[in-house]
């Protein structure tokens, strides 16, 4: 009985301690925040190239104004599959269930993509083609552009939710000047 209550106990424990993180993370600005909209490359006013390392990125933070359009330049100098992708906490929490999806159904695999999965028909009209406009998902050695506009002041972060790569500290902030 006592080995059950010390279960019970540590269980409550863990949860709590999980509920603290969550909030202390949010920061509580991320219900109902947005983190902008597609921008226009032509209207962007600057580029920041952003490298991508197993599990980390350069740089770890950048600030913005609002209303700001930037080009990002996003490479995978890493050995796995990572993802840049500007969102906010509770987006990112929500897109990581997706994200473990795609390891599940084998379109991601380590070090490289299933292309023929990513095309395959989830139901309801949904497929795994990870062709959001706020992020990018590369293979090691590949290199493309996010164009973002960026809102109103918010907490905003960048990140990687490959499954654990987003818990083992590859999220970047987004600060607003």
């Amino acid at each position: 009985m006592n080995a059950s209550k010390l279960f019970v106990a540590g269980m409550a424990l863990s949860m709590s301690a999980t509920a603290f993180a969550a909030g202390a993370h949010d920061g509580g600005h991320g219900h109902g925040a947005t983190s902008g909209e597609p921008g226009k490359a032509s209207e962007a006013s600057r580029t920041i190239t952003v490298e991508m390392y197993d599990n980390y990125y350069e740089p770890e933070e950048i600030s913005v104004k609002p209303g700001e359009t930037v080009r990002f330049v996003v490479e995978n100098k890493g050995n796995l599959v990572h993802e840049f992708s500007v969102g906010t906490p509770d987006m990112h929490e929500a897109h990581q269930e997706e994200m473990m999806m795609m390891v599940e159904h084998g379109v991601i695999q380590g070090g490289k993509l299933n292309h023929d999965m990513m095309n395959m028909d989830m139901g309801n009209g949904h497929s795994m083609k990870h062709d959001d406009p706020n992020s990018v998902l590369l293979e090691p050695g590949q290199s493309k552009e996010v164009v973002w506009k960026f809102s109103d002041k918010g907490n905003i972060e960048f990140a990687c939710n490959v499954p654990g790569h987003y818990q083992a500290g590859m999220y970047g902030e987004v600060n607003f000047e």
